[in-house]
């Protein structure tokens, strides 16, 4: 017994300093589907996910491979823990595990919110949903408080990034200047603000040092790059030409059935140019959708974005899919196949706004990845991109302001101030950042108290 105990630890031990064998495609294919499934707390929570199982549990690809692949991705537009799957996929399984794995980030968090709006338009009057969402606004409103302060205390690192921060929160709030402007102006101030002090827009490390090893990896720190990872001009731009025209043939087609002024084809554009903006994530662009989706187009509601955004955080996925909520809420709305065909037009305009949003995704993995492997060194934030992350800092708080007041005073100003709204904001608030309870628990408690609250008073009026 004693032998065979020492063979298999030594069998394990060969294992260990081994690398893995490749996955196959239905293999990888299988990995990617489940997490799509469980991709569940943000882009903190997912590329955690992500490392857990690629870097410490499978070894698919080392921690320094790991990490090189993800601060390329966060300098991206976008959602990174989206780019960073693609980027994985693609470096495994080429362009085809690329598409894969970024497509399969996204597919399941379409269809159960397809499902969820489905709900949520059709029985969003019934008393008991509508406490439920009662109780879950004030807690999106701690939820994006608890994001300025989780990003601004990662980038605001001096007296000239906070100036930066409060310089945005005042173009956005005091004078309404579009979100493109203020990330136009906040590149600049990082460019020319490092000419004078570069020290003060200097960002280290991405999200920490390799840590510890754990074992070979089949992508290892010292594996070759793989030939179609090889950086070519000529990939380029057979890359950018097919990227071009999938993406004017899908807006052309639009234009076609449905003209310029059509609904879905001014999703589409819409979402093509929010799509180049996501710089900081989707609590940065969500000011930009509200802008275009709330006030210009009125495909949706303020309050009805304040729920989707909850519904957002509660599924899988990258957050900036609660576009896909726009977009189902848009086509519902305006009816854009006649009342008879509601849900067929939430559906399809929930469908056109993720491919348009997610499309520039692709394209700066599969374009640019090759370019990165063949750096193989640390990337470094640009001073623009510095001043860019300090202002998203001073747009969330903006958001925080403009959802804090559509929740406690829901009539508008000279309203009746909602006190049970604050009373479940301020307890999400506390959650959040004294216990550090996750989103899910942290927006389903507050539902469950918002139904509370409604029971309760109804119990009241129904004895006086």
């Amino acid at each position: 017994m004693p032998h065979a105990e020492n063979d298999d630890e030594q069998a394990r031990a060969a294992a260990a300093a081994a690398p893995p064998a490749a996955p196959s495609r239905s293999e990888a294919f299988g990995y990617w589907l489940r997490l799509g499934f469980i991709s569940f707390g943000g882009p903190a929570g997912q590329i955690a996910i992500m490392h857990e199982d690629l870097v410490e549990r499978r070894r698919w690809i080392s921690e320094r491979r790991f990490l090189h692949a993800l601060n390329y991705c966060m300098v991206l537009p976008g959602p990174e823990a989206q780019q960073l799957a693609t980027y994985i996929g693609w470096l495994m399984h080429r362009s085809w595990g690329g598409i894969v794995a970024g497509g399969l980030f996204v597919l399941p968090s379409l269809f159960i919110l397809i499902a969820l709006s489905w709900i949520y338009m059709a029985f969003g009057n019934v008393p008991v949903i509508a406490a439920f969402f009662y109780g879950i606004k004030p807690a999106v409103t701690a939820l994006v408080v608890h994001a300025a302060w989780r990003v601004g205390s990662r980038a605001l690192k001096n007296a000239w990034l906070w100036a930066i921060a409060a310089g945005a929160f005042v173009a956005i709030f005091a004078f309404e200047l579009p979100f493109p402007l203020i990330v136009l102006i906040a590149g600049m101030a990082g460019y020319f603000g490092s000419k004078l002090a570069p020290e003060k827009f200097a960002i280290g490390g991405g999200h920490g040092a390799a840590g510890q090893g754990h074992g070979p990896a089949l992508i290892d720190d010292d594996t070759p790059t793989p030939a179609h990872a090889l950086f070519t001009w000529a990939r380029v731009r057979r890359v950018l030409a097919v990227f071009v025209a999938l993406w004017a043939l899908a807006l052309g087609s639009l234009i076609a059935l449905f003209g310029w002024d059509g609904v879905l084809t001014q999703m589409a554009w819409f979402f093509t140019k929010a799509a180049l903006l996501t710089f900081g994530g989707a609590y940065a662009v969500l000011p930009y959708v509200y802008q275009g989706a709330v006030d210009h187009f009125q495909w949706l509601t303020a309050p009805q974005m304040i729920d989707g955004l909850a519904l957002g955080e509660t599924t899988p996925g990258p957050l900036i899919m609660v576009v896909a909520f726009v977009g189902f809420v848009g086509g519902w709305t305006k009816a854009i196949f006649g009342g008879d065909a509601l849900f067929l037009a939430g559906a399809v305009a929930a469908s056109v706004v993720t491919f348009f949003t997610f499309l520039p995704s692709f394209l700066f993995i599969l374009l640019g990845a090759p370019f990165v492997e063949s750096t193989h060194g640390k990337l470094e934030f640009t001073a623009p991109l510095t001043g860019i992350t300090a202002a998203v800092v001073g747009v969330i708080v903006n958001l925080a302001v403009f959802f804090a007041w559509h929740v406690l005073w829901p009539q508008g100003t000279g309203g009746r101030f909602e006190w049970a709204s604050a009373v479940i904001g301020v307890a999400a608030g506390v959650a959040l950042f004294r216990f550090k309870l996750g989103v899910i628990p942290v927006v389903l408690g507050s539902g469950v108290a918002g139904l509370a609250f409604a029971l309760g008073r109804a119990a009241l009026q129904g004895s006086a």
